[in-house]
């Protein structure tokens, strides 16, 4: 397990690490808060779509892992072949809906000087669609047959040109003009291409050096093989959607109270997606192990899987826990020197310390039940608890009570507290079927 999750955590704390510089970078323009909160709000506000179609392709996990397993290479090879013409499909139907979310921003009330670098940034990340998707497939596949290290070298690679991409284009250096916050988007667009182009190529590499048979496999769509990605991958989407969208609402809630509470959430946001990029790497392999366990249709192993990355998972975070509680202010201080900005965004930090140990276990038993096939169960648990109570909660506490930012975050603490307790449950119902033998409800079956 520790060795097929530490590449994929690496390269899950190097998609977070795109976000963190890109809030750092345009941090130290001379208008600080405006250009975080414009990140934070444009950043988040395409996520919420965008994961959307990232999130269809999470079936891949489940099909390409059982095919590996059973050793059915050709059977993996369709799913990728469909996985892309299911990606390219989704790509121009999110990029419409990313630029209708432009309307809504405006409906906000938002100050107008957070607005106006917010959505040239949030257009210069819509062309970022169509390349992360296809990343997104390329990189399911390859995990689903154990090639991780790949994925890991794109993200670590893509930073470098992220982090050149945001001083060249922000602050006007190697011949460009100084574009500001929006210079940060396109950095990020042009580091989405590259990775998609890096695994594109390796994945075509590897089959010429090995001779797997993914370029004899049928180039044509299959409507059964879509659609069955579509039947796992839809309720994952919606989780994902449904997750996302929520800190979307929070963010934008929260930017109606100024550039200084949406400053702090925005670090703070970016300090608690960084500890959780290792549980959703531990996530993944726990889907494939999983998944290619079922495959070879050995329970106990799948139930060894489970309950391990479950273990490192929680151990990782209880360490997150004490550290964002003893020195938050320390961890403030990376993305920006304002005092205000310290204090408030540190008290979120407190708040997120409250959670940690439950946002990592939710999210290993979701890759974990996405390994058996179930994406429904985490789909459910998280759309009612993050929705219907989590965030009517936080707002209650936030504007009614007056406690700021600081009750946004307290509601969605108590939905993550219930969320993770209760697909930690279960799993462990769902593991005692593996224990007895039964995995007739298991796609590979």
């Amino acid at each position: 397990m520790t060795s097929l999750a530490a590449p994929i955590v690496l390269a899950e704390v190097g998609w977070m690490t795109m976000g963190i510089v890109d809030t750092m970078m345009v941090g130290r323009q001379a208008e600080s808060s405006v250009a975080i909160g414009a990140v934070s709000l444009g950043g988040m506000l395409y996520i919420a779509v965008a994961i959307f179609g990232a999130g269809l392709m999470l079936g891949l996990d489940t099909l390409v892992s059982h095919s590996y397993g059973a050793g059915d290479l050709d059977d993996a090879h369709r799913s990728l072949v469909n996985g892309v013409y299911l990606s390219l499909g989704m790509a121009p139907i999110l990029m419409g809906l990313i630029r209708l979310c432009e309307p809504l921003l405006r409906a906000l009330n938002i100050e107008t000087p957070v607005l106006d670098q917010a959505i040239p940034y949030l257009r210069a990340l819509n062309w970022s669609t169509v390349p992360l998707l296809l990343y997104f497939v390329f990189r399911r596949y390859l995990q689903g047959i154990n090639l991780v290290k790949p994925v890991m070298f794109s993200l670590v690679s893509a930073n470098l040109i992220n982090l050149v991409g945001n001083w060249a284009l922000i602050y006007g250096h190697l011949g460009f003009h100084a574009m500001g916050t929006v210079g940060s988007g396109w950095a990020t667009c042009f580091s989405r291409i590259y990775m998609a182009s890096v695994l594109m190529v390796y994945c075509l590499y590897y089959d010429l050096r090995y001779k797997t048979g993914l370029l004899d496999a049928s180039r044509w769509p299959h409507m059964p093989r879509v659609r069955k990605l579509l039947q796992l991958g839809f309720p994952a989407a919606m989780q994902l959607g449904l997750e996302v969208g929520v800190f979307a609402v929070a963010t934008a809630l929260i930017a109606r109270l100024g550039d200084i509470p949406l400053a702090s959430h925005q670090v703070a946001l970016n300090t608690v997606s960084f500890t959780y990029m290792v549980p959703l790497g531990i996530s993944s392999a726990a889907a494939v192990r999983v998944g290619q366990a079922l495959g070879r249709h050995d329970p106990h192993a799948a139930s060894r899987a489970g309950w391990t990355a479950l273990a490192l998972g929680a151990t990782f975070m209880a360490c997150m826990a004490i550290l964002l509680w003893t020195v938050p202010h320390y961890i403030v201080r990376i993305y920006t020197p304002d005092p205000v900005v310290i204090r408030a965004a540190s008290s979120l930090l407190f708040v997120a310390a409250f959670f940690q140990l439950f946002d990592g276990l939710q999210a290993v038993a979701t890759g974990a039940l996405r390994g058996v096939g179930d994406t429904r169960t985490p789909m459910i648990w998280s759309s009612v608890l993050y929705w219907f109570l989590g965030l009517p909660l936080g707002a209650y506490l936030c504007f009614r009570v007056g406690w700021g930012a600081v009750g946004l975050w307290t509601g969605l603490c108590i939905a993550l507290v219930l969320i993770g307790s209760g697909l930690l449950y279960v799993w462990r119902r769902r593991e005692r079927t593996f224990a007895e033998g039964d995995i007739s409800h298991s796609p590979a079956a």
